[in-house]
């Protein structure tokens, strides 16, 4: 796989790609990473890095333009990693893997799956790394029209990337959907319940308090401003509620908003948190939010939410609504009372609801079905009929080039527990 990011980092498209490579590993195939000199390694995951760059240890998220001499770095490597590995498939992350990929798939004669999160373009727009209706904007879509066309498949990660795609002019032959999911067994309401009354009691929260969970990156596309604002609204109302909004970057920025609420010690952020610990935090909360502002990324946290039969309140878009299927609460975008008020509705969600949310994701948004989806283009590409199991295979390799969004390191949960 080729990932242009610092893998491994806890986030989004880290966690769609270390999904992959654990359902991959568990029907027999070998995957090899190549990604940026930083991120943390994992066991049993083979992991090989870019040459170390002394001057770059901080990991980043989003767009940055320390990302021109990294991704020079990682094509070199992913192509010295290709000679060697001589894997069947290229499974290329993000443009920049998909560039990278496509350039390298050409010379070994390899097909190549661009594995699509969401547009270049829109990402950049989103983290205010270019203007819109600037010339740069204008390079920059066409560039990515360019990279579009170059794999011989690209898997958008959900509908509304795959709207995109097609309406950019791809070809539909050419786009096969990928959707984001969940590993059902690792976020298990009945496995993390031991750990409850520790955790609460860990972060300061009384055992009757009803809990608001967000766990991900803090940014302003994600809607964390947004998540604040209804804290700012809800809190005076319920002084039984607590918010606990968990991820990085930006944790002291956003620890200092929170800062001028008179209820301020009811808005914990915990910081970063390492994926493996996410349910176990997930199950102190009595309702989950997801208020990302995007229309064009997918909205990964949904399905762990769900997985936990959580209540989930989330914004009011098309992909939401389709994974969701009438079982969360949906507020319009930039409306802090509209989302208060959908936590507050949320809250009183009978038990039955929250079965069928785990019921809908088992059923349909598991990476155990989706590995099926995910064999069947690869033997698509490599000519094999539906009858030859790749899994059952000792010659077919994926060789997963994952380049991966820089991040913090990896911290336990609660371990830099702050109050705003």
């Amino acid at each position: 796989m080729v990932a242009p990011t610092s893998f491994f980092a806890d986030y989004g498209c880290h966690v769609r790609i270390l999904e992959e490579i654990h359902a991959l590993q568990a029907r027999g195939h070998t995957v090899r990473v190549v990604t940026y000199h930083n991120g943390d390694n994992l066991p049993g995951i083979d992991i090989r890095r870019t040459v170390d760059l002394p001057w770059r240890t901080r990991l980043m998220v989003g767009s940055s333009r320390h990302k021109i001499y990294l991704d020079a770095a990682l094509f070199f490597e992913t192509l010295r990693q290709a000679l060697s590995f001589r894997p069947d498939i290229i499974h290329a992350h993000l443009h920049e893997g998909a560039l990278i990929g496509s350039v390298i798939g050409r010379v070994l004669r390899k097909p190549v799956i661009f594995d699509y999160q969401g547009s270049l373009s829109e990402e950049m727009l989103d983290h205010h790394f270019i203007r819109p209706g600037g010339l740069r904007e204008k390079l920059v879509r066409r560039v990515e029209r360019v990279i579009d066309r170059m794999a011989s498949v690209i898997v958008p990660s959900g509908t509304a990337a795959e709207e995109y795609l097609l309406k950019r002019g791809v070809s539909r032959n050419r786009v096969r959907l990928l959707a984001d999911a969940v590993d059902v067994h690792r976020f298990d309401p009945s496995v993390a319940v031991g750990t409850r009354a520790e955790l609460r009691m860990r972060l300061g929260i009384p055992e009757h308090a009803c809990v608001v969970m967000y766990l991900g990156l803090l940014a302003e596309y994600q809607g964390t401003s947004l998540l604040i604002d209804a804290a700012r609204e809800l809190l005076p109302k319920r002084n039984d509620i607590y918010f606990v909004i968990a991820g990085y970057p930006g944790v002291d920025y956003y620890a200092q908003r929170a800062s001028t609420l008179p209820e301020a010690g009811r808005i914990l952020f915990p910081g970063r948190v390492a994926y493996r610990d996410a349910p176990a935090l997930l199950s102190i909360a009595d309702v989950a939010v997801a208020p990302k502002l995007s229309t064009t990324e997918g909205n990964g946290k949904l399905f762990n939410y769900m997985a936990m039969g959580l209540p989930t309140v989330a914004i009011d878009t098309e992909p939401n609504r389709r994974i969701l299927g009438g079982l969360g609460h949906l507020a319009p975008p930039n409306n802090p009372s509209a989302l208060a008020a959908a936590i507050e509705t949320a809250l009183i969600d009978p038990p039955q609801r929250r079965r069928a949310l785990r019921d809908r994701v088992t059923q349909h948004f598991s990476w155990q079905e989706r590995v099926d989806v995910l064999e069947h283009i690869y033997r698509d590409l490599l000519g094999l009929d539906d009858s030859d199991q790749p899994h059952t295979r000792t010659a077919a390799e994926a060789l997963t080039l994952s380049v991966v969004d820089e991040a913090d390191r990896i911290a336990s949960v609660g371990s830099r527990s702050r109050r705003s």
